[in-house]
């Protein structure tokens, strides 16, 4: 039992005659503001006190302590809305609270990854507009922005195992000059360049390791999320809005 004679306590008042706090007053016991002690009140999580003669509100040591627990519980993460289904009952909120923990430990899980990926694309100066595992394997290589663009839509819309397979022909890719050729082909490039171009981007390397990880000409779309035909027209989109009318006419022929 608390003994108030070692805290200054004046003799005891007539227990029938009940001197309230004011909701500023209440307020500052708390630790808190008027306006959260209005708020609680409009949501229902305090209830409104006995006024007294003269019209003003008059609060208690229950309130007092009902603001204390909900205010401990907001601090703890626990939202208004999941304090007021805990009722005004004084009894642990064990289940509510294990509930919590379990929302926070999945949050740090989640933030613990955000914090690798960010590593990883602050060391690595890794692309932020592709997924990580693409943008790893593409750091180095030396794609133009036009590539880099296409690739940023390709990711968009196959299946993770295609993009698997993707990133890993991608990886070590180092431009040859080709593909440099075909990165600077004008829009006007005559017939025989652009059977040239298409003859010589056929025997790259990339693109037979392509070819090989995709044996259909259509095999990267294969279990696209959104359907097939679906990848195909928005890659279709793509790519003729990124290339030029030569170069398209080049990947036509060196797919031909």
């Amino acid at each position: 039992m608390v003994s108030t004679g070692r805290v200054g306590a004046t003799a005891p008042r007539d227990p029938g005659v009940v001197v309230g706090w004011s909701t500023s007053q209440l307020a500052e016991l708390a630790g808190t503001t008027l306006r959260t002690i209005r708020h609680y009140h409009e949501v229902g999580l305090l209830a409104e006190p006995e006024r007294r003669a003269n019209g003003y509100k008059s609060y208690g040591v229950p309130h007092l302590v009902r603001v204390l627990r909900i205010k401990r519980l907001t601090g703890l993460g626990l939202p208004l809305a999941r304090i007021a289904e805990l009722g005004d009952a004084d009894e642990h909120p064990g289940e509510a609270l294990r509930g919590l923990d379990a929302e926070l430990a999945a949050t740090i899980e989640r933030l613990q990854a955000v914090r690798a990926e960010l590593a990883l694309v602050l060391s690595e100066e890794t692309p932020t507009d592709l997924p990580p595992d693409l943008a790893a394997s593409i750091a180095d290589a030396d794609l133009s922005p036009q590539d880099r663009a296409v690739t940023v839509v390709l990711a968009r819309l196959i299946a993770p195992e295609a993009l698997s397979s993707y990133a890993g022909v991608l990886e070590g890719y180092s431009k040859d000059p080709v593909e440099a050729e075909f990165d600077a082909l004008p829009a006007d490039a005559d017939e025989a360049t652009r059977q040239r171009l298409a003859d010589a981007m056929r025997a790259l390397p990339f693109v037979r390791e392509m070819r090989a990880a995709f044996p259909e000409s259509t095999g990267v779309y294969t279990g696209a999320p959104r359907g097939e035909r679906f990848a195909l027209r928005v890659m279709a989109e793509a790519v003729a809005e990124v290339y030029n009318a030569a170069q398209i006419d080049v990947l036509i022929r060196m797919n031909d």
